[in-house]
């Protein structure tokens, strides 16, 4: 990347703790986020410094950024994302959105206290990912979820194969035996592959995990099946403000497949696909925490099952004192026998 003054404020911002989004929404007009609270900076950029900052981004990320392409989701050298829109749809200057990348947080022992995870919790979520429990992490627009579902990657044992698919690469984890698939769309002189295209590819991949950044569209048909058919442990981020609303979500972007199922068939599907949705907000004073941990416990009639093994109460997670269902699942990887006993 070239230096001007966006980059040059995007270095000092590096440098400051507590600041997770920068927003540019005019030459003149900058905010970032710190501790959840958006604040107003002095700053102003020339059309030319947007101009190029913009093209710069394009090139970096190998995509089109023009009034023929005026939307560009992608992310900075240190892994940070961003989203670009073009000046012809602002009536003023480019718009521009970063999402920083917390380098800080690399895995659950190393983020005391994260997302409000006491030592119980954090246990919990590591035997989650051993026991190879399909997981949903569900949450509204900034509230973590992609952390979240980062935290949980890195408790994926090493001599297992996992491949990963986003339209924007936001995942950050290292394991010996991995493809990381990203989609990118048809330029005139190209085609291009869907995150849908890619996981139907993934299924002839051999792998053992798959993880998809966030579903978004038909792919959910394709994510199911193969959560249904050996690829345990799989996991991905749906953006929704409740368990409850996931599922919905989830029947309404099964149903952009194009596939003609009867809702009964559907709900079975996911209810037999997925074990647990995690579902993280922000809580009254802008921290990240997990706010429900639920189960998927089956079907009754034509109605999928949950139940909440976990609630914030009084700005704690904790348990609700129901015993999940797959416990034996948990135990054989190693939750202890006692573990919901007195809490």
């Amino acid at each position: 990347m070239g230096k001007n003054r966006i980059n040059d404020l995007i270095d000092e911002l590096a440098k400051k703790s507590g600041i997770s989004e920068l927003i540019i929404n005019k030459n003149d007009n900058v905010y970032v986020e710190k501790d959840g609270e958006m604040i107003r900076i002095d700053a102003k950029f020339s059309d030319d410094e947007m101009d190029l900052f913009c093209q710069e981004i394009a090139v970096f990320n190998r995509k089109a950024f023009d009034s023929l392409s005026p939307i560009l989701d992608g992310n900075l050298p240190d892994g940070s994302r961003v989203n670009l829109i073009h000046k012809d749809y602002t009536n003023s200057s480019h718009a521009i959105t970063i999402r920083r990348y917390s380098k800080a947080i690399k895995n659950f022992d190393g983020s005391p206290g994260i997302f409000g995870l006491n030592d119980q919790w954090i246990d919990f979520f590591k035997i989650l990912v051993k026991a190879r429990l399909n997981v949903v992490v569900a949450g509204g627009t900034g509230v973590g979820k992609t952390t979240c579902l980062n935290l949980l990657l890195q408790e994926i044992p090493s001599r297992e194969r996992v491949i990963t698919i986003e339209d924007t690469r936001e995942l950050q984890f290292n394991l010996p035996n991995i493809v990381r698939l990203e989609a990118r769309p048809g330029l005139t002189d190209k085609n291009g592959l869907t995150i849908r295209d890619l996981l139907k590819n993934t299924l002839r991949m051999r792998p053992d995990r798959i993880i998809v950044g966030e579903v978004r569209g038909g792919e959910v048909f394709d994510l199911l099946q193969a959560m249904n058919t050996g690829h345990e442990g799989s996991m991905t981020s749906v953006h929704a403000n409740t368990p409850g609303e996931c599922l919905l979500r989830l029947e309404n972007l099964y149903m952009l497949s194009g596939y003609d199922l009867p809702l009964k068939a559907l709900r079975y599907q996911i209810s037999t696909a997925i074990d647990f949705i995690i579902q993280v907000k922000r809580d009254k004073n802008g921290s990240r925490v997990v706010y429900q941990v639920t189960e998927v416990s089956g079907m009754e009639g034509d109605k999928v099952l949950l139940q909440d093994i976990g609630i914030q109460k009084n700005g704690e997670l904790k348990f609700t004192g129901l015993v999940p269902t797959c416990f034996s699942k948990l135990q054989k990887a190693g939750l202890p026998k006692e573990f919901f006993i007195g809490t």
